[in-house]
Parts: C-alpha cells; sequence; structure tokens
C-alpha cells in the first residue's frame, strides 16, 4: 500500500540513534540542547523549545500565556483536534473561525467575523492553523491581532520548511516574526520526524523560560537551598523530549532540504498531471508569494460531478494500492464541542470539507509512485 505519509529513515538516523544509547544520557542530556539549538537556527528563532508531541507544544503555549477559565482562543474548524483541545485543556472557551473553501486556510475576514460574532467574549489568543504546509496569512492576522492585544500562536505542525514573503523579505515558518509562539510536530508522517516529538519557537525569553518549566513538571532548580533541591510554584507536566529522539530530530534536520526538494517535486508532477481534470479535481493551490513544503497533497474534488462519493472513491483508490485521507473533520462539529457551544454554521468549511482528499505525499515515493496515483485519479474523474 502507497500510504498518504510515511517517514524516510535513513542509515544515518540509525547511527545517531544508535550513538546515543551508547552515552549515558538517554534523555535530558546533551542531544536535547544540540537539536534545539539546531532546529532554533533552520527556522531563525531565539528559542526552541523541544517537547513529547505537538499536542503538547500546543498545550505548553497555552501555558505559557497563562490562557485560563474566562478567556477565549479563536481556531480555525478545519484543523487536527489538538489545535482547539489545547485550549480547552487549560479551561480556555473556542471560538471557531471559518476558512477559505478553496484552502482550508483561516483567513483575515474570517479571523475578524470570529470576533464580531463574540463582542464581548475576552479574546486571549488566536492558534491560526498553516494546513498542509500552507501558510495562514501571517501578517493580515497580526496585524488584527496587534490592534486587539491578541496573542498569536501559529500551529506550524505541517509546514516545517515553508517560506513566504513579508515585507520584502523572505520569512521562515518558525521565525515567530508575526507570532509569539510556533508550534511543531515530529509524527512519522510530517516533513522531519523524531517519532513522536514537538517544538516551540519563540522570540521572547520570558516565554521560553516557561516553556522549559511547564515541560518539566513546574520544577526549577534552587541552587541556593541546595544541589539537590527544586521548587514547585505551580503544577507542570512530563513533556520532556528523549535524547534517543533528539538524535534522531537532529539527524533528520539536517536532511531537511532534500526532505523539502522531492517533496516540491512530488507536488509539481502532480500539478501538471492533473491539470486538465479541473474544474472536477484540482489540487488546492499555493497563495502569491508562499514557497510551502507540503505535508499534505491536496485536492477538492466534484465528487458529485464525478457521479459518487468520497468514501467510494477511497475505496477505488485503496483497492489499487493507494491510500489516501481526509484533513480534516471540522472540529466545531465534533459531539463535544456541539454539545458546548451548539450548532454553528461554517459554510466555507463545510464546503472545503465536503471536497477535500489528501493523496500520497512523502520523500520516498518514485516518480513512478506518483505516475501510479495520477493514473488512478485520472481514471476515476475520467469515468464521470
Amino acid at each position: 500500500m502507497l500510504q498518504y505519509g510515511r517517514q524516510w529513515i535513513d542509515e544515518d538516523d540509525i547511527a545517531a540513534v544508535a550513538a546515543v544509547l551508547r552515552t549515558d544520557f538517554l534523555t535530558t542530556g546533551p542531544a536535547v540542547d544540540a537539536f534545539e539549538a539546531a532546529f532554533a537556527r533552520r527556522t531563525g528563532a531565539a528559542h526552541a523549545v523541544a517537547c513529547a508531541n505537538g499536542t503538547a507544544a500546543l498545550h505548553l503555549a497555552a501555558l505559557a500565556l497563562e490562557l485560563g477559565p474566562g478567556d477565549f482562543v479563536v481556531v480555525p474548524t478545519i484543523t487536527f483536534l489538538a489545535t482547539a483541545n489545547a485550549a480547552r485543556y487549560v479551561g480556555a472557551e473556542v471560538i471557531f473561525a471559518d476558512v477559505d473553501p478553496d484552502t482550508g486556510l483561516m483567513r483575515p475576514e474570517d479571523f475578524e467575523r470570529a470576533l464580531a460574532a463574540h463582542p464581548g467574549a475576552r479574546v486571549k489568543a488566536v492558534f491560526p492553523v498553516h494546513l498542509a504546509g500552507h501558510v495562514a496569512h501571517p501578517a493580515a492576522i497580526a496585524a488584527i491581532a496587534a490592534r486587539r492585544g491578541i496573542a498569536i500562536v501559529e500551529d506550524a505542525c505541517h509546514a516545517l520548511g515553508t517560506t513566504y514573503a513579508a515585507g520584502g523579505e523572505k520569512a521562515t515558518v518558525g521565525d515567530c516574526r508575526h507570532a509569539s509562539m510556533q508550534t511543531f510536530s515530529f509524527h512519522p508522517v510530517k516533513t522531519a520526524t523524531t517519532g513522536e516529538g514537538g517544538m516551540v519557537t519563540t522570540r521572547d525569553g520570558r516565554l521560553a523560560e516557561r516553556l522549559r518549566l511547564m515541560r518539566n513538571h513546574g520544577m526549577a532548580r534552587d541552587p541556593e537551598t541546595g544541589p539537590w533541591a527544586y521548587a514547585m510554584a505551580e503544577p507542570g507536566f512530563n513533556y520532556r523530549l528523549s535524547d534517543i529522539q533528539c538524535a534522531l530530530g537532529s539527524s533528520q534536520l539536517a536532511k531537511l532540504d532534500r526532505f523539502a526538494a522531492r517533496r516540491r517535486e512530488i507536488a509539481a508532477r502532480y500539478d501538471r498531471a492533473l491539470a486538465p481534470l479541473s474544474p472536477r479535481l484540482r489540487p488546492v493551490r499555493a497563495a502569491p508569494g508562499t514557497d510551502p513544503v507540503l505535508h499534505l497533497y491536496q485536492v477538492l474534488i466534484d465528487f458529485a460531478a464525478l457521479g459518487t462519493d468520497r468514501g467510494a472513491v477511497m475505496g477505488a483508490l485503496a483497492a489499487r494500492g493507494i491510500g489516501s485521507q481526509v484533513h480534516y473533520i471540522p472540529v466545531h462539529t465534533q459531539p463535544y464541542y456541539r454539545s458546548r457551544y451548539g450548532a454553528i454554521d461554517l459554510p466555507g468549511a463545510r464546503r472545503f470539507y465536503e471536497r477535500t482528499l489528501s493523496l500520497p505525499l512523502h520523500p520516498s515515493m518514485t516518480d513512478g509512485d506518483a505516475d501510479r496515483v495520477v493514473e488512478a485519479v485520472t481514471a476515476l474523474a475520467s469515468c464521470a
């Protein structure tokens, strides 16, 4: 089965992990510091704080901002559950924003509508999502947030390596020029992996200090009392990332350019080959001025025009040995959030969800693999 996403592990990755296994430190050792430093250099951030996974990264960001009961966080509804759940973990409420029906990204106008629909809410933060690797209008959203005193945590779990134009310069996702913090995931289907793992980047030293505190039980060393002493002002979490995982992460990060180039090659191959199927099937396009490293290759399909439905298409692809996936079911429609906030009408998200399908995209794919996907999709689209 050609999966929609998977890791690419080389012998040098295995050697890096094996080297750590021969040392005295399997966790909280020098490999963690090295990975954080390399990630900060790569993204252009002042600080990078490693943690257990992308969900933990979002939770830590919410904790660092000291969000809590009575606060509200704006979250685009097209995202993984964790983006909204991170607000709930700290007791804050979620305001779901609509998205562009053709990209799944929250636009500035979607953000403003979400704010206008809740005039009395104490909105403390917004969590824009860089879906599939495409950036979610960072400068425009930052301008709106600045006027309202709203902190920004960009969920960049899909966007490692993506760049975009910003004021005549090239911005790198992770440099935090438009956000207080940005979060990343190193799950095996992501652009680089640590098996499981996450990272938070920031330019703010105070936030970085709090992120490190909260990932380690809220425990701070107290050298004035003694070399053994520590103090906990508030409970934190065990969200550490091990040296074993960080060794893999450093090895993978060193190959990011190669991973990114291959993802771009496959995406471009898809773009060319699938162009004749428009408008019944068309890829999600990158916005002008952006150069995404796609985590997902999403297409929009007019299933009605094809005389079929998404389940049938996914089944037909699977029968040909091709995996596919849906990213994502709108979070506001999940039972928990429907029960908490009632039915919410977000037509852009509904329209995006009705049409979206993610095709295989990962650097271990060959050109032949990509061509096989195109042949299968073209055959299905030609049956209409």
